[in-house]
């Protein structure tokens, strides 16, 4: 079984580009083995040939095993952070035409956080946000821009009064803010990156990927980021080798290029 599943991995390389190897073994697996088994398939080898075949499976197994776990305002007073202090330095050290990649950004909801955060410090015309992710599905959410109220419930009434039309149970946000921000298919592991950024937002997905990989993707982000260009990570994440990847301590959870 050990020898299937690693076949499996370059089976599932060859068909997605995506690396399982980057991804902590123990509950990768246990997520893959969990959908086989919901889909009543013998084993590994069965299920690259089922996903050859079918593309509702195909695509199943890409929402599933990428990890879409989202909401607007995550963790609200570091967003506070961001827009008190954060932002605010970074408009006096680059000026107002700022450039932001929010990575693995799922269905959409942090760019568009961020999108409205920029809301208060600039016109909505000056604000342009690159947001990527590995995910077709997500992005493709993320461009319809619906949400239900629990990922919506942490954001400021303020913005979800002008941001926000209600329809039916969901809440579709506003095509202003829509403007604000580009998707792009992008592999954290495979593709290169934007340059010169002045901010990378990438929060709680490094969590599931292994310190070899984490380490990688860290120091591309350092090389991405134009210098005193800050990351924002997420508050279950921390970079314990910070300054050997030429990052110092910004503030809790934001790291600056130095």
């Amino acid at each position: 079984m050990v020898n299937d599943y690693e076949k499996f991995k370059k089976d599932v390389f060859s068909l997605t580009n995506i690396d399982l190897n980057a991804y902590k073994e123990r509950q990768m697996k246990r997520r893959i083995d969990t959908l086989i088994s919901k889909n009543s398939i013998a084993g590994y080898n069965e299920y690259i040939s089922a996903m050859n075949k079918d593309s509702s499976l195909f695509h199943e197994f890409i929402n599933y095993i990428t990890i879409n776990v989202s909401e607007f305002y995550r963790n609200p007073e570091q967003w506070a952070l961001l827009e008190k202090e954060v932002f605010p330095q970074m408009l006096k050290n680059f000026g107002s035409r700022l450039k932001i990649w929010s990575a693995a950004c799922s269905t959409g909801d942090e760019p568009y956080s961020l999108a409205m955060v920029l809301s208060r410090l600039l016109p909505l015309n000056q604000i342009r946000i690159i947001a990527t992710d590995i995910d077709k599905e997500v992005l493709a959410k993320a461009k319809v821009g619906l949400y239900n109220e629990k990922s919506i419930k942490s954001v400021p009434d303020e913005f979800k009064k002008k941001y926000f039309t209600k329809i039916g149970p969901s809440y579709q946000i506003s095509d202003d803010i829509k403007r604000c921000v580009e998707f792009r298919e992008h592999n954290l592991l495979e593709d290169p990156y934007p340059g010169s950024c002045n901010l990378i937002v990438c929060r709680n997905v490094l969590i599931y990927f292994t310190e070899e990989a984490k380490n990688d993707i860290y120091l591309k982000f350092n090389e991405a980021l134009k210098k005193d260009g800050i990351l924002f990570i997420g508050s279950t994440e921390q970079i314990i080798q910070y300054r050997a990847m030429n990052f110092e301590r910004y503030k809790s959870f934001f790291y600056q290029k130095s």
